[in-house]
């Protein structure tokens, strides 16, 4: 990327920011002391002056000394910035470009039995739902998911497979 190009990275950061944006939206008004940015938010006037120091290190905000007082105010011509950059991604020739988004129908899917190791892909799911609910050997219902199905396979092998306790065992009973 060239040096015109180059994304204001840090001004979208800081303004990733809720309070911070509502920040830049209040200094659109003018110059404000730290005191009645404070009054507006429901957080203490430390965090605020953290916020600000945030949007400072960015740009988008200059510190004024005015006798005893910080005034902060927004610098616009860096907001000018961060939109001219987006200006140059969307242009209207790319707007033209895009594609209209079409939807898709996708083919709906029957459960499949329980032993079947595909999808059984039918035009018409209730009918195949049907006729595939044949009362099996196995307790489960055909139709649970194949998460759920795995799990239960492996909760049936954990309990089919449990070795016999020995009788004893280097002369201990356990």
């Amino acid at each position: 990327m060239s040096r015109k190009t180059k994304a204001p990275i840090a001004i979208y950061s800081a303004l990733a920011d809720a309070t911070r944006c509502r920040i830049v939206e209040i200094l659109l008004r003018g110059p404000i002391p730290v005191h009645t940015l404070a009054d507006a938010f429901s957080i203490s006037r430390p965090a605020i002056s953290r916020h600000l120091r945030v949007l400072k290190t960015a740009g988008l905000v200059a510190e004024v000394k005015k006798g005893r007082e910080n005034l902060y105010a927004l610098r616009p011509a860096k907001l000018g910035v961060a939109t001219a950059w987006i200006g140059t991604i969307v242009s209207p020739q790319a707007a033209d470009d895009a594609v209209p988004e079409v939807a898709i129908e996708q083919p709906r899917v029957a459960m499949p039995e329980v032993n079947s190791p595909q999808p059984a892909i039918t035009a018409e799911p209730v009918a195949a739902a049907q006729s595939e609910a044949q009362p099996e050997a196995d307790s489960r219902p055909p139709a649970l998911p194949a998460a759920r199905r795995q799990k239960a396979d492996k909760a049936d092998k954990a309990r089919a497979v449990q070795p016999e306790p020995a009788i004893n065992q280097m002369g201990f009973d356990f």
